[in-house]
């Protein structure tokens, strides 16, 4: 991970916090904790494609088709981001993290994507994963097999359609385990693997910053895969301070795809 100082660290998190509190809302993962975000205000520069097609899922033939976490035996981290909110929220936290030297795994919503296209470009110019967080972020595991099948295929087909590729992950919404029939239809998308995680941060309900800070920095470890979310001021003033205890321990934040390989 790169050296950044505390001191800039500081700067930077009293700068994103104060942006953060403008009133920035996202939604969690969870039914219980859903919320609508506001629509942006401002113009979005019209989309360009990439100069070459992002990467395409992979198969990890150690892991199993649900990945939780990464192997315990190094010292890297994978934090995994649910993709929806205000964008100028989630580019503060890629310009965070790579102020920091992390890079990150980004599961967007598919109708975010049609909102803020040029967002998916921005996710993989600085180096971070990005995955199918479905299209419309409702509970898959509750559907039948053909709205499942086409909340998938939608996320999918925009991420193909805005970067050449369906995106390396799929993480299911509104739960953090795919029952096996999502998971079924994952694999018939082309998606070897579901991404789950080991530790929650709880961030979408707004339990403030420094209690997103001690649940991440309480539970993680080596492997360990980490859900946070776009849009909540809790996320935005909590990560330079996660960041820099992960320095201080020597754990490297790396893409999911890095911490499997």
């Amino acid at each position: 991970m790169g050296q950044v100082t505390t001191t800039d660290r500081r700067s930077a998190l009293r700068a994103s916090a104060g942006f953060a509190a403008a009133g920035a809302l996202g939604t969690g993962c969870t039914a219980a904790g859903a919320a609508a975000h506001p629509a942006a205000t401002r113009p979005h520069p019209p989309h360009k494609p990439l100069a070459a097609p992002a990467p395409t899922p992979r198969r990890f033939a150690a892991q199993p088709v649900e990945i939780a976490h990464g192997p315990r035996t190094r010292p890297r981290v994978a934090l995994t981001f649910h993709g929806q909110g205000d964008p100028g929220i989630a580019r503060t936290l890629l310009s965070e993290a790579e102020k920091a030297g992390a890079r990150v795994t980004v599961l967007a919503v598919g109708n975010w994507l049609d909102e803020h296209p040029d967002v998916a470009r921005r996710i993989l110019d600085g180096g971070h994963d990005l995955g199918n967080h479905t299209l419309r972020h409702l509970d898959i595991n509750a559907m039948s097999e053909t709205d499942a099948d086409a909340e998938i295929r939608g996320c999918a087909e925009r991420l193909r359609r805005l970067t050449g590729s369906i995106g390396t992950w799929f993480r299911p919404s509104r739960t953090p385990r795919a029952s096996p029939l999502v998971e079924r239809l994952a694999g018939r998308v082309g998606y070897p693997h579901v991404l789950s995680y080991d530790v929650d941060s709880l961030d979408f309900t707004s339990p403030g910053a420094p209690a997103v800070t001690r649940k991440v920095i309480g539970e993680i470890r080596n492997g360990s895969v980490v859900s946070l979310h776009f849009g909540y001021a809790d996320t935005v003033a909590a990560l330079p301070a996660v960041l820099e205890e992960l320095d201080r321990r020597g754990l490297r934040a790396v893409t999911t795809t890095e911490l499997l390989s």
